[in-house]
């Protein structure tokens, strides 16, 4: 998983590159070690490998990128940069919108119609058989 990581984070910082500058926010006392599109890259590539915890994903960090942030430091830069990450989403998206005509823009699961009667539930007009409601979906 850390080699798969460590690729993929670099693939990711290499288009990234080509999009966008190196440094996206203004004002840092220090100069910090890790590059504000590196720190994007990273967080992409943990929503891309479906990293959905902090913790597992600076437990599998490779040690040259673990040196370069702290994870205090690494949530607290990637909430200022939270602007700038969509803009560069819909950079990426720009790309791929000439020649396709659908995406998948999330892999997890939504219900998007919910069985809101069931007949089985239901004590409407159940006296009388052919009354009996059929199944209703609602998409809320």
């Amino acid at each position: 998983m850390m080699n798969n990581l460590n690729a993929n984070y670099e693939r990711i910082l290499e288009v990234l590159r080509k999009i966008s500058k190196e440094q996206l926010l203004t004002y840092q006392r220090r100069k910090p070690e890790m590059s504000d599109l590196e720190l994007i890259s990273l967080s992409l590539t943990a929503e891309f490998m479906s990293i959905d915890s902090e913790n597992d994903l600076f437990r599998n960090l490779p040690k040259l990128l673990l040196s370069k942030i702290e994870r205090f430091v690494y949530n607290r830069r990637r909430r200022n940069l939270f602007t700038h990450i969509d803009v560069i989403r819909l950079n990426l998206s720009s790309f791929f919108i000439d020649f396709e005509n659908y995406f998948v823009v999330d892999s997890m699961p939504l219900e998007v119609c919910k069985l809101s009667r069931n007949a089985a539930r239901s004590t409407v007009c159940k006296e009388n058989i052919s009354m009996i409601p059929n199944k209703g979906y609602c998409a809320s």
